[in-house]
């Protein structure tokens, strides 16, 4: 008898301390839960406010899109930032000066792999998610195989993709062929591969998403690459201002930086790059 009052003892001292340590744990609950309500900057980030459908356009553009396949890593990307926060968001294909001129006037929510400049932030903020080198692809017979070369050959004629800007060399030299009339616009990449192969521009500017068309032969044996010694520009998610409000526009940038923290965005760049190339784009944009 004496066993089980000791055994009774034991059992129901344990009860207690159980109860004891769910009473201490409800408690301290209940104070993380005062202190976090009353600091609201600790509590975890809420999503996007997904009460309506957003808009997103993409830009036909060598790796990172391709109308013909369908394929990209900006398809890619937006995939996932679709799973991701939950929310409807209508993919349409636009020019890229369509695009800036949509995100500016608040009527599209979003587009990808954009840089910023002065004039971009009064209507655009970002999130940004890669970082890229641009470089100039000239014909072999234009006399140019460096910068300075450019002084002695006035009848360099320049391609862009009209309303892209670029690095900050890259910039100047658009500008200051620009002014002597030696720039010739495009809506895309193909009319330009098309110039420059017909001898009717002697250049224009590419990035490491157009290696696969200027690796073909036709293009290869006719031109070569030199580089503009700018660091870096970061690209990123394009919002537009008017369309998203500042609270909201950090609700984006949150899910664009867990895409960067758990590996997400490196993996799409690797489906397209090789594995060094992906992470010197990707781990640069890391915040």
């Amino acid at each position: 008898m004496a066993e089980y009052k000791q055994g009774t003892g034991i059992f129901f001292s344990h009860i207690f301390r159980n109860r004891a340590v769910r009473s201490s744990a409800c408690a301290t609950a209940l104070l993380i839960a005062l202190f976090t309500f009353a600091n609201p900057a600790l509590a975890a980030p809420s999503g996007p406010d997904c009460s309506r459908p957003f808009t997103l356009a993409l830009h036909d553009h060598g790796l990172l899109y391709s109308s013909a396949t369908d394929t990209g890593i900006d398809k890619d990307f937006a995939d996932e930032l679709i799973r991701r926060s939950g929310c409807k968001i209508n993919v349409s294909l636009m020019s890229r000066a369509r695009i800036w001129q949509l995100i500016e006037s608040g009527a599209l929510d979003f587009s990808l792999s954009g840089i910023s400049n002065r004039e971009r932030e009064q209507f655009a903020a970002f999130a940004w998610y890669f970082r890229n080198k641009y470089y100039l692809l000239v014909r072999k017979d234009s006399g140019i195989s460096r910068m300075e070369d450019f002084a002695r050959n006035e009848r360099f004629q320049l391609g862009v993709i009209r309303s892209f800007r670029y690095s900050d060399n890259a910039n100047r030299l658009v500008d200051k062929l620009a002014a002597a009339n030696r720039v010739s616009q495009a809506g895309g990449l193909e009319p330009l591969y098309e110039a420059l192969l017909l001898n009717r521009i002697q250049g224009m500017i590419m990035e490491p998403f157009d290696y696969p068309a200027v690796q073909e032969k036709r293009i290869r044996d006719v031109t070569a690459v030199i580089g503009f010694n700018d660091p870096s520009m970061p690209h990123g998610l394009i919002m537009s201002r008017k369309a998203l409000p500042p609270a909201e526009q950090e609700k984006w940038r949150a899910l664009v930086n867990g895409m960067l923290a758990d590996g997400t965005v490196l993996r799409i760049f690797e489906k397209y790059f090789n594995p060094e190339l992906a992470a010197s784009m990707v781990d640069q944009a890391k915040p």
